[in-house]
C-alpha cells in the first residue's frame, strides 16, 4: 500500500465530497427552509446532466453546456414547485414522499421520451484533460481537481449567500419562523421558489460535472440522492456547513473504504473470504457511520438541538 495510491484515493474522495455537497446543499436548503422532503431532487440532477449533455454536443461548448444545466435543472424546478410542491407545504411528509416519487417516474419518462434509453456522453474538453503533476511524482487528472476546486468555490459562495446577505438572513428566518417573517412583509411563496430554484441549479450543476466522467442515462439521480441523505442526516438538516463537512465525509469513508477494506481483510482472511468481507463492509461503511454519530448526536454534526 504506497502512498501515491492514499493520496490519489484522497482525491478522489474528495471529489466525491463535493459533488455530493451540490447535491446535498440544495437538498437541506429545501428541507430546512421549506420542511419538504423532496425525492425528486436526483431527477433534477439527471435533467442538468442530460441538458449538459445535449448542449455540449451541439455547440461543442463545454462551459455552456454548465450554463444550460443549471438554467434547465432550475426552470424545473420552478415549475415543479409552483404546479406540484407549493401544494404540498401543509401536508405530511408521506404525502410530499409519496407526490415527489411520483415525479421520479415522470421525470424518468419524460427524459427517456425526449432523448431516447441509450446513455450519453459528455467528453471533457481538452483544455481540461489529461493529468497534472502534484508534489511527490503523483500523476492526477486535472478535470477531478477542478472539481474539487468548484464545490469549493461553490460552498464558499453559497456561505457568504446565507451569512451575508438580505436573502441569506430571509432563508435564516425561514427556516426558524415562518409565519413572522411573512407577518414582516416579506413574499413567502416568491423565498421558496426562489430557494428551491437554487437547489435545484446546484443539482443540475452537479449532474453535469459527473457527466463527463460518467456515462449519462436515465436513473442516474436516485443513488446520488440517497448518499445526499446520508449527508445532511450526518451534517445536520438546515446547516449548509454539516452538509459540506457530511459531504466531506461521506466521499472519503466510501472512497478509502472500498479501496482499503478489502486489503485490510486479506490480512486475516482467505483471499477469497477477504474480498467479499471487505467489499460487503465497504458498503456498509457509511451507513454505519451514519448509526454511529446519530447515536452520539442525533440532530447531526451542525444540526441545532432541540
Amino acid at each position: 500500500m504506497s502512498a501515491i495510491l492514499i493520496i490519489e484515493q484522497i482525491l478522489n474522495g474528495l471529489q466525491l465530497g463535493v459533488m455530493l455537497f451540490l447535491m446535498a446543499a440544495g437538498l437541506t436548503l429545501i428541507f430546512g427552509v421549506m420542511g419538504l422532503i423532496n425525492l425528486a431532487h436526483g431527477s433534477l440532477y439527471m435533467v442538468g446532466a442530460f441538458a449538459a449533455a445535449a448542449v455540449a454536443g451541439a455547440t461543442g461548448s463545454f462551459l455552456l453546456a454548465m450554463v444550460a444545466a443549471m438554467a434547465a435543472a432550475a426552470i424545473a424546478g420552478v415549475l415543479i414547485e409552483v404546479v406540484v410542491i407549493r401544494r404540498l407545504y401543509a401536508k405530511d411528509h408521506l404525502d410530499q414522499v409519496l407526490a415527489t416519487f411520483a415525479l421520479i417516474l415522470i421525470f424518468s419518462e419524460g427524459v427517456r421520451w425526449v432523448f431516447g434509453s441509450f446513455p450519453l456522453f459528455l467528453d471533457i474538453p481538452d483544455y481540461l484533460s489529461g493529468p497534472v503533476s502534484l508534489p511527490g511524482g503523483i500523476q492526477y487528472p486535472l478535470y477531478r481537481l477542478v472539481l474539487i476546486g468548484i464545490g469549493m468555490v461553490v460552498g464558499l459562495l453559497l456561505w457568504l449567500l446565507t451569512q451575508q446577505t438580505r436573502l441569506g438572513i430571509q432563508i435564516r428566518a425561514g427556516e426558524n419562523d415562518r409565519e413572522m417573517i411573512a407577518a414582516l412583509g416579506v413574499n413567502i411563496s416568491n423565498l421558496y421558489t426562489l430557494v428551491f430554484a437554487i437547489g435545484a441549479a446546484l443539482a443540475g450543476l452537479a449532474g453535469a460535472l459527473v457527466g463527463a466522467i460518467q456515462s449519462v442515462q436515465v436513473g442516474m439521480g436516485e443513488p446520488v440522492l440517497i448518499l445526499a441523505f446520508v449527508v445532511i442526516v450526518i451534517g445536520g438538516i438546515g446547516s449548509i456547513q454539516g452538509a459540506f463537512i457530511g459531504a466531506l465525509i461521506v466521499g472519503l469513508t466510501d472512497t478509502l473504504g472500498g479501496v482499503f477494506l478489502p486489503q485490510l481483510f486479506r490480512l486475516f482472511l482467505e483471499p477469497a473470504g477477504a474480498t467479499s468481507t471487505g467489499s460487503a463492509l465497504a458498503s456498509m461503511a457509511i451507513y454505519i457511520l451514519m448509526g454511529a454519530i446519530l447515536i452520539w448526536r442525533p440532530t447531526g454534526l451542525f444540526g441545532q438541538r432541540a
